[in-house]
């Protein structure tokens, strides 16, 4: 593995615990709620807080197990960082900024020049390179950063929420730089991703942290057919019942029950798509195995549904489309009937 981390550190009442293993030119995506812990994983890697425990390899080397003896410093690292607010030098070039890491690393002042500009073309910003950063858009300076972080060919790449200071004029084409940056990387790179369309478009594998924990790994098929929390089901957007099970039926913490077409004994996940819930202003006739009255909490419109959130001893979401909305008069609220065949719902042990 080109990273192999698995280490745990205390940062005042914070705990982290992080497992992170990542194959050279593999990205992994580092998600979880705030204050999850992602930026912390993300220092610790970089050699900017120490661990107290375990163990952190770069390409096989062994960067930090604890002690101060084999604590490998940040600048000795090899390792390409990109932060989310840039930290470029306010008062040097895009250039020189990009220079200075070439320089620190022993690169004759010539040289370190071209390949700056090299890098600065290659980012979209031949021509920008006396600029300094005060005269910069938030996504150009973000490409500077990565330009920096890549101009001395790192073992590991390090983005902290790269897309967020981008406007979303910029955000696409800059998504594409990084996409592309990325498949030509032969490291590994572990970046935070804000949310789950920016974890798809730019990484291999999701690494989901909650509490100082990894709590999930995998591709965002293998996370979908079992989410480890409702965390989880809420990013990738399913509807998640915990509960016990016993046959073809769920009864979750709050007392109500749902059907299931796969029976199971015991501790159980069932996940649900939105858009396998249909919603009616009177009780449905036919055979649905799951039917209930509803209040309907509130609408959200997207690109191509309205999420309609439901409450009640089973809150749920529902995708629906606008017709659906104005003709059911969903933005008025009040109750609805609520209808999922139970065939729909994903059984996994809990």
């Amino acid at each position: 593995m080109s990273l192999d981390a698995r280490f745990s550190l205390q940062q005042g009442t914070f705990s982290l615990a992080a497992a992170l293993q990542v194959a050279a030119g593999e990205t992994v995506a580092l998600v979880g709620p705030n204050g999850a812990g992602k930026s912390t994983t993300l220092r610790a890697l970089a050699g900017i807080h120490g661990a107290d425990h375990g163990h952190i390899r770069v390409a096989g080397a062994l960067v930090d197990d604890g002690s101060a003896a084999s604590f490998v410093s940040p600048d000795q690292r090899n390792v390409g960082v990109v932060f989310q607010d840039h930290l470029l030098f306010p008062h040097m070039s895009a250039r020189e900024n990009i220079c200075f890491g070439l320089r620190s690393r022993g690169m004759k002042r010539k040289l370190a020049r071209a390949v700056a500009d090299t890098w600065l073309e290659r980012v979209g910003l031949a021509g920008r390179g006396d600029a300094r950063p005060a005269a910069l858009s938030g996504g150009q300076a973000q490409r500077v950063a990565l330009a920096r972080a890549l101009a001395h060919e790192p073992r590991l790449l390090l983005l902290d929420e790269p897309l967020a200071a981008a406007d979303a004029s910029a955000r696409l084409s800059l998504r594409r730089l990084l996409q592309g940056q990325l498949r030509a990387f032969t490291g590994a790179c572990v970046v935070v991703a804000h949310d789950l369309d920016d974890a798809l478009a730019l990484a291999d594998h999701i690494a989901v942290l909650e509490n100082g924990r990894v709590v999930q790994s995998g591709t965002i098929d293998e996370l979908g057919r079992r989410p480890a929390s409702r965390y989880v089901a809420d990013l990738i957007g399913l509807n998640c019942f915990r509960g016990a099970c016993s046959g073809h039926t769920l009864t979750v913490d709050s007392g109500a029950s749902i059907q299931v077409g796969t029976p199971h004994e015991g501790p159980a996940i069932a996940t649900l798509h939105p858009r396998a819930v249909a919603l009616f202003r009177e009780r449905p006739a036919g055979s649905p195995r799951n039917v209930w009255r509803a209040p309907v909490d509130g609408t959200e419109r997207s690109v191509d549904c309205v999420r309609v959130r439901l409450g009640g001893a089973l809150p749920v979401i529902a995708e629906v489309t606008e017709s659906a909305v104005q003709e059911l008069g969903l933005d008025d609220g009040g109750d609805v009937w609520v209808a999922i065949k139970a065939t729909e719902f994903r059984v996994a042990p809990a």
